[in-house]
């Protein structure tokens, strides 16, 4: 319970368009459930395609102004979400861990990783500039000026609903753009009503943020298509975000992309690694948020020596995670986001015992709840390997030497993020930097995201980079300007 007199946010069954809380005006509901319990936490009426549009119009007619605000003005409105997050905490995290399924530990991690991401954004109203420079044309002057892109879809995923969101659509109003955004339909108030409430009360003009809350077959392909958006920022699955960067450059408008997609991260185990504190790791990076993590430990791969060693202890440690109630403080594994993730899930476990994995840990599958599975002798040809699994299933590879390993880590179509362990910092670095990936840390898991560090991946894991420098990049327009101060001369 809050423990300041703050009334709790409501009316979470209504469209935030324009400005103002609306109906949706769909024939169909979006009945949003409770993970764990199955509890209706909202029933909300969805949105249409003309909403959308509707949506799109007043994010298009309120840019220009915002744009033309002082950093200073907007920079105080994120200062204000930032205090209003702060203000409302408890109320948010128990939004978190009763719709998207977080342990209250992963709910607390979000919390963090979204206030440190809007805390960053209130800067870059003063960090964002233009260059001048030089001409060979004499009396030529030639000025880069750095504009706001304009009107920006944001589509957001499920798991990490509130940072997820948060992560576009702070630096984009920000930077002085206007946002259209379309939470995941599992968690339409931490995706996304939850924060248009925060901005509300934090004073954003009306028109600049709006959730449509709707349907795939309805607005799913729209909200790419529309003519209004430059920029469109999807984090999702990567048959998705193929799918939309095939809208986003095939149709009538062209658009940039900012995808952030799938991930089949390696935790790479070398044999003079401190085995114990590899093994912690392991389970905090596999088992966080049930593996429900784009940049969760896809893959566990040891060196031969130090195999056998690792797995005894890996299992002896797993054995004592809680699983259960997420809002419990001690469960480290809360419920599967939804019954279709599960049954995946379900699907997975049989494949890998037909592909000849040992399961050398398992559990009885209570609801949407599936405890931690492990699996050995996985090779890199199955399909616990291959593809990203999304929950809280590992399989163990056993690698011949250093040079075996990094080959294993390579091997994937995804280049998200990856780790590695060793007692020699040098050898960990010579081999992270052998890893195709965004992001590589050493003697740490592979779940790891910092506001000002760039947060993205290579190959199928995603275009562009979030957080920090890069995001102003993403999130603005370069604009030449040459000035001929002189008359010049031409050829004819």
């Amino acid at each position: 319970m809050s423990t300041n007199t703050t009334s709790a946010y409501s009316d979470f069954h209504l469209q935030f368009i324009a400005g103002e809380w609306q109906t949706g005006k769909d024939d169909s509901t979006n009945t949003n459930t409770n993970p764990y319990n199955g509890d209706t936490l909202v029933e909300i009426q969805q949105a249409t395609k003309d909403q959308l549009n509707e949506a799109y119009d007043a994010a298009t007619q309120a840019q220009e102004a915002w744009a033309k605000q002082t950093p200073a003005e907007r920079a105080a409105v994120l200062y204000k979400v930032v205090n209003i997050l702060d203000q409302r905490k408890e109320e948010i995290v128990d939004w978190l861990i009763k719709e998207s399924g977080s342990t209250r530990i992963k709910a607390m991690v979000e919390f963090g990783a979204t206030r440190a991401i809007t805390l960053e954004a209130a800067t870059f109203p003063n960090r964002v500039h233009g260059e001048i420079r030089p001409s060979n044309t004499p009396g030529k002057e030639n000025f880069i000026y750095r504009e706001p892109i304009g009107v920006v879809a944001v589509i957001s995923p499920w798991n990490f609903p509130l940072h997820l969101t948060q992560r576009s659509i702070a630096p984009a109003l920000a930077l002085g753009n206007a946002v259209v955004l379309k939470p995941a339909s599992d968690t339409p108030v931490t995706g996304g009503l939850l924060l248009a409430k925060v901005f509300e009360e934090a004073g954003l003009p009306k028109g600049l943020l709006n959730v449509v809350v709707g349907s795939g077959s309805e607005i799913g392909d729209a909200i790419v298509e529309h003519k209004a958006p430059s920029l469109v920022s999807f984090t999702g699955s990567t048959s998705v975000g193929k799918h939309i960067g095939e809208l986003a450059n095939g149709g009538e408008y062209i658009k940039q992309v900012a995808l952030e997609l799938g991930g089949n991260s390696p935790f790479v185990v070398l044999k003079d690694a401190d085995i114990e504190q590899a093994v912690k790791a392991a389970a905090f990076g596999k088992f966080l948020h049930q593996g429900q993590i784009c940049i969760a430990i896809n893959r566990v791969i040891v060196e031969d020596e130090i195999y056998d060693d690792f797995v005894e202890r890996f299992l002896a440690h797993v054995k004592t995670l809680n699983v259960g109630d997420p809002n419990k403080q001690d469960t480290a594994v809360g419920p599967i986001i939804n019954e279709k993730q599960v049954k995946s899930l379900k699907e997975k476990i049989v494949k890998a015992q037909e592909e000849g994995a040992k399961m050398i840990l398992s559990g009885e599958i209570e609801g949407q709840v599936v405890p931690p599975h492990i699996f050995t002798e996985v090779t890199r040809e199955m399909d616990l390997s291959r593809n990203e699994v999304f929950g809280p299933l590992v399989g163990i590879i056993r690698a011949k030497d250093e040079d075996d390993a990094l080959s294993i880590a390579n091997d994937s179509m995804y280049g998200l993020s990856s780790a590695v362990f060793t007692a020699d910092m040098q050898k960990g670095l010579r081999f992270a930097r052998g890893i195709r990936a965004g992001m590589t840390h050493i003697n740490d898991i592979s779940v790891n995201d910092e506001s000002n560090t760039p947060f993205g991946g290579e190959k199928n894991s995603g275009i562009g980079r979030f957080n920090g420098e890069w995001v102003l990049e993403e999130f603005t327009r370069t604009h030449w300007i040459s000035m001929q101060n002189e008359p010049r001369e031409y050829p004819f």
